[in-house]
């Protein structure tokens, strides 16, 4: 496939080192010189210095050629005349915008983006999704990982066994049989920097971390089983009220009105127009460093502080602090990769990372076959994919007992006419059955075959 993708910053980045790896011819347009040449020294792809909205350098990067543009600069203005030029002059089949600003993205706008309105098939708003992210996170504090399939009715949950986990020890077949109606799959194990699709005759152990696809409305019981019974945050600080600090406070006074939770935002300006927005919500002024602010925000009596600002760097150490001064609990937005491994050392309980969400957002559309959602894992490793069964799939009609699986899949459920289903030795695969799986990286080929829309559907 050839993609050209207009922004080289930490998102075009991920988007362009995920797809080179994948053996896919790769363009990178950006008006910065030291970004291309980063971009091209480091990765298998092509850079050019330019605009990527102006025809010129489309057709250089080859838009005539192309099977997809991906518009990730920090301008929204940019990524949609971007995509409209490679439309109107290059007939670019899939064209995908990044689009930052939540005023062109308010309910009553909606069908500014549709097809008939603009030459845009995907929009990606990387800060509500990272907002629905942090706030997963928050509702189950026991998860290291939350994400949703198949119209929320799935969730695939990644949750880490520690001393007191009841189900180490125990073969995950054994699992089933003594809870028979729990509707959870462990899906993958990853343990001592290894990844590996777990086997019915598989054992967890303390440290390992479970990959586990269930039910949605089991995920609480599931944390349980695994010996996590955290409670909610009632008392919560955030740090940052940029696009995703002020979409999570105004998500918990909506759904979660008895939450306590204070905002701390740096830029006197920002913080005003958030306040007089919020109702419930405190805002204060001032650095989330600065350890004055944090006390009058009562960190001590904090069950959680997120912080969600701009800066990688004042993330971690505002988290650490906050721990350091009471915080019961540190959850940390961090973009930059090399950051991420530091942060158990130095006591932040869980990090997001929102490159990861939008990777996964654009993955979705450069799969082949039915697939309708994925969400990549370790740093890609593997990747979470909900798929449509077609007449065709050489998965329907067969028992799972049956059902010779390549190396490197397991499926974790099913949903089938509003109902979820785990697999077991008599299930059958239906055509239109939306399937929830588990496939490492060099597995994904094969599950575009298995959901690759054949000839003889035609």
């Amino acid at each position: 496939m050839k993609v050209i993708i207009c922004g080289a910053g930490q998102v075009g980045y991920g988007i362009a080192e995920r797809l080179s790896q994948e053996d896919n011819d790769v363009s990178v347009i950006d008006t910065s010189a030291s970004l291309v040449n980063h971009i091209t020294e480091t990765l298998d792809v092509r850079g050019y210095v330019g605009h990527g909205a102006h025809p010129d350098m489309l057709a250089k990067a080859g838009a005539d050629q192309a099977d997809m543009i991906i518009a990730v600069t920090l301008y929204d203005e940019v990524n949609i005349v971007a995509c409209e030029v490679a439309h109107a002059l290059f007939s670019v089949p899939t064209k995908i915008a990044r689009i930052r600003a939540q005023n062109y993205l308010r309910p009553e706008y909606a069908d500014l983006f549709s097809r008939q309105n603009m030459s845009i098939d995907v929009t990606i708003s990387p800060e509500i999704e990272v907002g629905k992210m942090v706030l997963r996170r928050i509702s189950f504090p026991g998860a290291t990982d939350i994400v949703r399939f198949a119209d929320d009715h799935i969730t695939m949950v990644a949750i880490e066994c520690m001393e007191d986990c009841p189900v180490v020890n125990t073969p995950l077949q054994q699992l089933s049989q003594l809870f028979p109606d729990l509707m959870a799959t462990v899906t993958a194990i990853y343990r001592n920097g290894r990844l590996q699709v777990a086997r019915s005759t598989d054992q967890l152990l303390v440290g390992d971390l479970a990959y586990v696809i269930c039910q949605r409305d089991h995920t609480r019981r599931t944390l349980g089983l695994f010996g996590h019974e955290e409670q909610e945050a009632g008392r919560l600080v955030i740090a940052g009220a940029g696009n995703i600090g002020y979409y999570v406070a105004r998500a918990i006074e909506d759904v979660q009105p008895k939450t306590k939770v204070k905002l701390i935002e740096r830029d006197a300006e920002r913080a005003v127009m958030v306040s007089d927005q919020l109702s419930n919500t405190i805002v204060l002024h001032g650095s989330a460093l600065d350890q004055h602010m944090l006390q009058q925000a009562d960190i001590q009596d904090a069950d959680l502080m997120v912080t969600l600002t701009n800066s990688d760097q004042t993330n971690i150490l505002s988290a650490a602090m906050a721990k350091r001064m009471g915080c019961k609990s540190g959850m940390a937005l961090i973009n930059d990769p090399s950051f991420q491994d530091l942060t158990q050392g130095i006591g932040i309980d869980h990090h997001i990372n929102p490159r990861a969400v939008t990777i996964s957002r654009v993955l979705q559309h450069v799969r082949k076959g039915r697939i309708r959602s994925v969400y990549a894992v370790q740093k890609g490793k593997a990747e979470v994919i909900e798929a449509e069964a077609l007449e065709t799939s050489p998965l329907v009609g067969v028992a799972f007992r049956d059902m010779h699986l390549p190396p490197g899949i397991r499926i974790g459920a099913i949903y089938r006419d509003g109902t979820v289903l785990r697999p077991n030795g008599d299930l059958k695969i239906k055509a239109k059955d939306r399937v929830v799986l588990f496939a490492k990286a060099d597995a994904v080929r094969d599950v575009e075959q298995m959901f690759r829309v054949s000839i003889q559907y035609f």
